[in-house]
């Protein structure tokens, strides 16, 4: 029973709050120092938590690092979602997508934490497993469309998906390191004549 008009957080709210923070401390310290630099001691202390808490909701730091890097791909995903649905044809949605996961991939913090430390640290089978479920999955998604109104050639979708994938997450991590403020834009174009060649129509 509350006194004074105050509602006693849940248990479940108190693990979710609990859950958020560490997983927006972890993110900052992640992307500004880079998963090597970063301590679980600095995590919890920057919260002012024990470590007993963190295990509680986390086994390691690579276990946080993990659900952080879930975190920024379903971002990213989401900022692929809305750039093509803005757009009214299929076509459309397929190459707003595409400049819109290159370009979400020149934020400072999906550069340190999906593109340069996740697959160092996660492995590459497990970072392309996260990748494919998210954008891949928007790609397959919005190339089905494309291929069914005759707009590309008839072809399976897996392989196309697969392919575009493939360029698109080797352009953003060459973006990641690059140092040009102009690669990201040259990027761009190169991947919108990439997809126009695919047009029969």
């Amino acid at each position: 029973m509350s006194t004074g008009g105050a509602v006693s957080p849940t248990q479940l709210e108190r693990r979710q709050a609990t859950v958020h923070a560490l997983l927006t401390e972890g993110r900052r310290q992640f992307a500004g120092d880079g998963y090597a630099a970063v301590s679980l001691a600095g995590i919890v202390d920057a919260l002012g938590l024990t470590k007993g808490a963190f295990y509680h909701h986390f086994a390691s730091k690579a276990a946080l690092f993990r659900a952080v890097v879930e975190q920024v791909q379903a971002q990213v995903a989401d900022r692929v979602v809305a750039a093509a649905e803005a757009r009214p044809d299929a076509w459309g949605q397929l190459t707003a997508g595409c400049e819109a996961f290159l370009r979400a991939g020149a934020d400072p913090d999906v550069q340190r934490i999906m593109l340069i430390d996740g697959p160092a640290v996660l492995g590459w089978d497990d970072w392309r497993a996260l990748d494919d479920a998210s954008s891949g999955r928007h790609l397959r998604d919005a190339l089905q469309p494309v291929i069914d109104d005759g707009v590309i050639a008839p072809q399976p979708v897996e392989p196309l998906t697969h392919l575009l994938s493939g360029a698109m997450n080797e352009a953003a991590l060459w973006l990641a390191r690059s140092d040009d403020p102009h690669d990201l834009d040259d990027t761009v174009a190169a991947l919108l004549s990439l997809l126009d060649a695919l047009r029969l129509r």
